[in-house]
């Protein structure tokens, strides 16, 4: 009778409102996560014996790859061409002591080398699907797998690209030619992506970033369909694809590279037009009015409550500025604090070529003489450049026709990725010839490093233009060659790059075309600018490929030591 009671008790109370509402906020979510768990799993399981096969090819190959290749290097010692077969990096082997020296390599518990983790063989997945564009992300990626491949020589790097026009030889020349980075070719293997149009801006032109993200999904499973890595590292910012990585892979470490979030606070602000600090900045400014404006805000909002979701599954982050690390820390961390997250979101500054910049261009006296009245700006032909700001800003001090304004050129340097990038050209060439300015403007397009380091050389000011550049690696390589930089007033050239030295400036800050114009002047009519050149170059020094290889490596080791520790 007592045991009757009992039961009959529990089925009225289970029957009530609040047992139903109990159970839909605990009870729906438990068993939608576990049934999600187990679908995930199922299916990385699936991915992991399709891919085995090529696993195994890709191990083979590189062995067989590394015997030729060490057979070729002795064959070429014999012949007496030692020199020739030198590792060419623009990392020494001394420089490379000294990284060893001051990283914090090996376990993350003693920071000493430990044998097994030094001889760690497994397979790094570097996700970068525009890996040969040539901009300041893929100088990131091709730094981080030299350092990799230096750190742990016999692990293997595979690149998961969408450039089917270039092989691998292809590919690793113009690396070595663009940035000047020797990558050894045995332990990289690329495999091609078909499904890069999925994220492409183009595919979406209504709501475009839940389109890109949802595309990097098929993204994604496209590149886990070729193969599963031991350890999977996004360089581009595809944070839906880590999240996936999760998903499928729940042990797998994975680690992210940030050059800049994909939304922002200050994007949610900017669409505020009476926010004083960002209401009239960006694309999107002041669009958060009316019905319409109300939805673009409800939509942004819930966007970055996703967008939050997927970046706090990432073991290890990384940003590449003091701006990026605050607004992923805004964006990520309360959700990364509540998964319990143990590593911090460090910043890891983008590898500029400082030393190389510093042997190859003399900052004196003697080489005073020889700068002329260029103004030199750097940067692919993205629209968020704002190549416009600075043709309108040249075009002002062109007309103020004042002393430092007499023959003064402006030389605008980027690669070219496809056609909507050839389109921006052309329209930046017709906005050239309306502001008439045609004979002090040049176009250097798709230029080589030969060619940047000529421009570096005899260029007067260095110039950024970009609302919030996240970092800007053109920037630290105007300041690397003495440049006087004139730079947006935001972003990382504000925070972290033209800062003062000893108390006094490497450069201006500007945001109107007249104060650009206004920088100009008096950038080239400084009274003593070669004490700026070499205040501005100590500033860069902060910024080294020797300084980037020691940050990646401290955090590279944390997710070694996450696999190998789960091995």
């Amino acid at each position: 009778m007592a045991l009757a009671t009992v039961l009959y008790t529990l089925l009225a109370l289970a029957c009530t409102p609040l047992a139903a509402l109990l159970l839909w906020n605990y009870g729906v979510p438990v068993l939608f996560h576990a049934l999600a768990n187990t679908v995930g799993t199922t299916l990385g399981w699936y991915l992991r014996k399709k891919t085995d096969g090529r696993r195994a090819l890709i191990i083979r190959i590189t062995d067989e790859d590394e015997k030729a290749h060490a057979a070729n290097r002795r064959s070429r010692s014999k012949s007496n061409s030692s020199s020739n077969s030198k590792d060419s990096s623009s990392l020494s082997d001394k420089s490379w002591e000294n990284i060893e020296k001051k990283s914090e390599l090996g376990t993350s518990h003693n920071g000493e080398k430990g044998s097994s983790e030094q001889d760690w063989d497994g397979i790094v997945g570097f996700f970068h699907p525009f890996c040969n564009a040539g901009g300041g992300g893929e100088r990131v990626l091709w730094a981080a797998i030299r350092a990799t491949q230096k750190r742990w020589p016999k692990a293997k790097c595979v690149i998961y690209t969408g450039d089917h026009d270039v092989n691998k030889e292809k590919m690793l020349i113009r690396v070595e030619n663009t940035f000047s980075i020797h990558i050894h070719p045995p332990t990289v293997t690329f495999l091609y992506l078909s499904t890069r149009h999925w994220v492409l801006s183009s595919t979406w032109p209504h709501f475009t970033l839940l389109g890109q993200s949802l595309g990097s999904l098929v993204l994604g499973w496209d590149a886990f369909s070729l193969l599963v890595p031991d350890i999977f590292v996004d360089t581009m910012g595809y944070a839906f694809v880590l999240g996936l990585s999760k998903v499928l892979f729940p042990q797998m470490p994975t680690g992210a590279y940030v050059h800049y979030p994909t939304i922002s606070t200050d994007m949610l602000d900017s669409l505020d037009p009476t926010n004083k600090a960002v209401g009239d900045k960006g694309v999107n400014a002041g669009q958060g009015v009316g019905f319409r404006g109300q939805a673009k805000m409800f939509y942004w909002r819930l966007f970055a409550a996703t967008y939050s979701w997927m970046g706090a599954s990432v073991d290890v982050v990384m940003t590449n500025s003091t701006w990026t690390q605050d607004h992923v820390q805004k964006i990520w961390g309360p959700r990364r604090q509540h998964r319990k997250q143990s590593h911090p979101i460090a910043v890891v500054y983008p590898p500029c070529a400082v030393s190389e910049l510093a042997a190859q261009i003399e900052v004196d006296a003697k080489s005073e003489k020889r700068r002329e009245k260029v103004l030199v700006y750097i940067a692919q032909f993205r629209p968020e450049k704002n190549h416009t700001l600075i043709l309108h800003a040249f075009a002002e001090f062109v007309a103020s026709k004042t002393q430092a304004s007499e023959g003064a050129k402006l030389v605008l340097v980027g690669s070219v990725r496809d056609d909507t990038d050839s389109k921006r050209v052309y329209q930046l060439r017709l906005l050239v010839n309306e502001l008439q300015i045609k004979d002090r403007v040049i176009f250097q397009l798709d230029a080589s490093w030969p060619d940047i380091l000529m421009w570096l050389s005899k260029a007067y000011v260095g110039v950024n233009g970009m609302w919030n550049e996240h970092f800007g690696i053109g920037v630290v390589e105007y300041q690397a060659a003495g440049l006087i930089a004139v730079v947006h007033d935001s972003g990382g050239p504000k925070l972290d790059i033209v800062v003062k030295v000893d108390g006094e400036p490497t450069g201006f800050h500007a945001t109107t075309a007249t104060e650009f114009a206004q920088g100009f002047e008096k950038a080239l009519s400084l009274p003593d600018p070669l004490s700026v050149r070499k205040r501005a170059r100590i500033s860069a020094t902060r910024f080294s490929e020797e300084e980037f290889a020691r940050k990646w490596l401290a955090q590279m080791s944390l997710l070694v030591d996450i696999k190998t520790s789960k091995s």
